[in-house]
């Protein structure tokens, strides 16, 4: 560990998922993680996030651990998964919850969100410090074959069958497809989602319309369709308009009629997927690994090794303070939603 550095920690308790070895490197995570059968898709979000962090900042050198057990001092960054709701970090203990798509810890001193919209609740009458840091891309992606030239036939769904929205799942659909010389692909099991060889469109529209609950959702889908080199139809969510600076980062759609309206424009116009998909070489640089490094150097070095030092020079009566705060907020929180939805209301 260097010395100008606390402690610092990744725990991912891999026993208690049935896991028994980990991967060496960022290179093999992917391998890794198609090979552990114990592990759903729908549980891998801790995996991805909690150990491909650690093993990108340990690749490069950065001085962290990875453990299975939750030490007593020191920074400790760990999923909101691995976290029981009752636990609260101790005199010299900084806990960093990555928060993903569910609700903050009680008592996390920081939380690190993948969705900017996530950290507008710092600004509010809430007391739960977040920062965000864009998602690791989809590791070991095989991109577009170049072969495939002007070819726009295959439209691809790759994710968890729950996001497969009932539109894309009937007859008229395949029909309306047929119509436009299409046919889609759906790939529901996640050793296929880094694999984008054969597509020629990504579809990822998790619901239709622009009232919806995906402000915990991170812009994975998007970063991929940039990495992979393949035009995207996305839905209306605040990740992906978070990141969008051009009509060339992705077709955004909001309903079905919207969704053949952007399939039949990117198959008339081979220009447009040409454009798309060089912008798409250009925003990638924005999320490669050396450059997600850096984000979380800085975060570790600048935010939360201050943030470690001034909770450890807090008093034993300052600290308890600060949980407590935590508790009477979280007692109160049904009240204080109940007065924001009738105040909306009135409004």
């Amino acid at each position: 560990m260097s010395t100008d550095l606390p402690p610092i920690y990744f725990y991912f308790p891999h026993p208690k998922l049935g896991v028994s070895s980990l991967p060496d490197n960022a290179n093999y995570y992917w391998q890794w993680q198609c090979a552990q059968h114990s592990i759903l898709p729908m549980q891998s979000g801790g995996c991805f996030w909690t150990l491909q962090t650690y093993l990108y900042l340990n690749d490069r050198g950065f001085p962290c651990q990875l453990v299975a057990e939750m030490p007593d001092e020191g920074i400790v960054v760990t999923h909101r998964d691995f976290l029981a709701d009752s636990f609260q970090p101790g005199r010299k203990l900084l806990l960093v919850c990555l928060r993903a798509d569910v609700d903050r810890h009680p008592y996390a001193q920081l939380h690190v969100v993948q969705n900017p919209h996530q950290t507008i609740l710092k600004r509010s009458l809430e007391l739960w410090e977040s920062h965000f840091i864009p998602h690791w891309p989809q590791p070991s992606i095989i991109p577009r074959d170049p072969n495939r030239g002007d070819t726009f036939e295959n439209v691809t769904f790759l994710g968890n069958e729950t996001n497969l929205v009932p539109e894309f799942r009937g007859s008229d659909w395949l029909d309306r497809l047929q119509d436009l010389g299409l046919k889609f692909q759906v790939k529901l099991n996640h050793n296929e989602w880094h694999n984008y060889s054969n597509t020629d469109a990504i579809l990822a529209v998790r619901s239709m319309g622009v009232d919806n609950e995906w402000n915990g959702k991170p812009g994975s889908k998007l970063y991929s369709a940039w990495h992979s080199g393949v035009p995207a139809i996305l839905g209306y969510e605040s990740a992906f308009r978070a990141e969008r600076k051009s009509d060339l980062d992705y077709l955004e759609a909001t309903s079905l009629e919207d969704v053949i309206s952007a399939l039949t424009q990117l198959r008339d116009n081979p220009q447009l997927r040409d454009r798309m998909a060089e912008n798409g070489q250009q925003r990638n640089q924005e999320t490669k690994p050396e450059v997600m490094v850096g984000k979380w150097q800085d975060f570790l070095r600048n935010i939360a090794v201050p943030a470690y030092q001034d909770w450890c020079e807090m008093t034993n009566l300052q600290q308890q303070l600060f949980l407590k705060a935590r508790r009477s907020f979280i007692s109160m929180r049904p009240i204080y939603y109940r007065f924001k939805r009738n105040l909306t209301s009135a409004n």
